[in-house]
């Protein structure tokens, strides 16, 4: 019976640690939805233009590539932690 409660208690602490992991990602991503993230060069070619969708669009593809990286880190870091896991225990 105390391996079943064990094992009970593991994927709880597992599902605890994926919900806060899921919710500090998805607060990052909507949090860093509305930067300027912009460089110098293309901040002042699209300021000359006046064309405020131009700019709007720039910051959102920015911002979308931006977001890639940190994805694939996550996933790859959940995989590292599966397999060390298995191994493990």
């Amino acid at each position: 019976m105390f391996k079943k409660d064990n094992i009970i208690k593991k994927k709880e602490k597992r599902a605890y640690l994926f919900n806060k992991v899921a919710l500090f990602f998805l607060l990052s991503v909507f949090s860093s939805l509305n930067s300027f993230a912009q460089c110098a060069m293309c901040r002042a070619s699209l300021e000359s233009e006046g064309n405020d969708t131009k700019s709007e669009a720039l910051n959102d593809g920015i911002v979308y590539l931006m977001a890639f990286p940190y994805v694939l880190v996550v996933v790859v870091g959940f995989i590292v932690y599966r397999i060390y896991k298995s191994k493990k225990g």
